[in-house]
């Protein structure tokens, strides 16, 4: 059962239809049917799988629950919103199924995320007989299984980690965000983070930058950002000395950025307006192009990678792993852009490891907590391929800010 019928969800569908010997039924489930039923004609039509639809309100545990009682899946794929996270766990408890998400939880009034609230549950869903699996779409997802990939066959120690991700690509539109606008704008507008010497140095938004070459694509200004697999890697590679998260942005988008929070568009205070209460952010969520409608047309792809320091015999070894993805395959194939797909794909991949019985052991657990090399093989096999360099000067081997 897939909960969320936006453009991962789609791309989740699609790619699961496309393996039905292993997802035999599945059930395409948003608050909003049409989505799913449209969804559906396209898997029909493409692929020549029938999916099942339904409407459900994630953010209501008894109804959620009562829909999983009714169909009986395996497990959930949940790719709705980061708000409805416990809800879903809640439901998937309630009713003894394995739970999957893409992006942690995070209070809807207040723009945190982390996962402690999801850590929580380790023993309900272990005394259960359970299995969460956290973040597992690309980042967070494919980076920790990159880190855990280098820390398994490249490095008897892992020090430095930096993960990078860029877009390059051109949708042609002026404004718009290729994941839910509302929790990419929450993100970058937030005080960036990063660890550094077993503690975490918090700046201003957007306040380091530099260009940083990507491979077939060549240099884009990146910034630190704060994003939430560093949270997990830092506990789960202990020996990490200094971990960075940065991402491009387009002069553009800037500007664009830096006026919406200039009139307060960007606010999720909620105001008063004729006579009702309304958030700022989830007016400009209503008002911008939706990211499941920008794939017709999108040209040009994405670059997303670690960077990745350490020591191996004694020796410095320096490591890059790196996917790099056309938004135009990806809308030919699953009528997504490469953003959804890359987040897709790995969704998919962690349920079929799951239900297969490869990754599977009662708990909550990150993607890096198991052996990323059945998830690395896979990733090749439907349509994330991964490149590496060994023993290269890295795009920004630098050691202090």
């Amino acid at each position: 059962m897939i909960v969320g019928a936006g453009g991962v969800g789609g791309v989740v569908a699609h790619k699961c239809a496309m393996n039905s010997n292993v997802f035999t039924d599945i059930v395409l489930a948003s608050r909003t049917l049409s989505k799913c039923e449209a969804i559906a004609r396209d898997i029909r039509e493409m692929h020549g799988v029938e999916i099942a639809v339904a409407a459900v309100d994630a953010d209501n545990v008894p109804e959620l629950s009562a829909l999983i009682r009714e169909l009986k899946p395996a497990m959930v794929i949940n790719v709705a919103l980061p708000y409805q996270d416990l809800h879903i766990m809640d439901a998937c408890l309630e009713t003894g199924v394995h739970y999957l998400d893409t992006a942690n939880y995070e209070p809807v009034d207040e723009a945190k995320f982390e996962y402690s609230w999801q850590w929580a549950y380790q023993d309900r869903f272990r005394d259960s007989g359970l299995m969460a699996l956290l973040g597992c779409g690309f980042d967070p997802g494919v980076t920790g299984i990159f880190t855990a990939y280098a820390a398994k066959h490249h490095f008897d120690e892992i020090q430095y980690l930096d993960i990078v991700d860029c877009n390059a690509g051109d949708h042609g539109k002026a404004f718009a965000t290729n994941f839910n606008p509302e929790i990419n704008i929450r993100e970058i507008t937030q005080n960036g983070r990063y660890w550094e010497s077993g503690k975490w140095v918090e700046i201003p938004p957007m306040s380091i930058h530099k260009p940083i070459a990507y491979p077939n694509i060549g240099e884009r200004e990146s910034y630190v950002l704060y994003h939430e697999e560093l949270e997990s890697l830092v506990k789960n590679f202990p020996t990490l000395k200094r971990a960075r998260f940065w991402m491009t942005f387009g002069e553009a988008y800037i500007n664009h950025l830096q006026v919406l929070q200039n009139v307060g568009m960007t606010s999720i205070e909620p105001i008063e307006y004729q006579g009702m209460q309304i958030v700022p952010l989830q007016f400009l969520k209503a008002v911008l192009p939706a990211p499941d409608q920008l794939s017709e047309g999108y040209k040009g792809e994405t670059s997303i990678g670690c960077q990745v320091r350490g020591l191996k015999d004694g020796k410095d070894r320096t490591y890059y792993v790196y996917n790099n993805c056309s938004h135009a395959d990806c809308h030919e194939e699953v009528r997504a852009q490469a953003v959804s797909y890359t987040t897709g794909v790995p969704a998919m991949i962690g349920a079929m490891l799951m239900l297969q019985g490869t990754w599977m052991q009662p708990g909550v657990y990150n993607v890096e907590e198991f052996d990323p090399d059945p998830f690395m093989a896979e990733l090749n096999r439907h349509g994330l391929p991964w490149h590496e360099q060994i023993d290269v000067p890295l795009p920004h081997d630098d050691y202090a800010l």
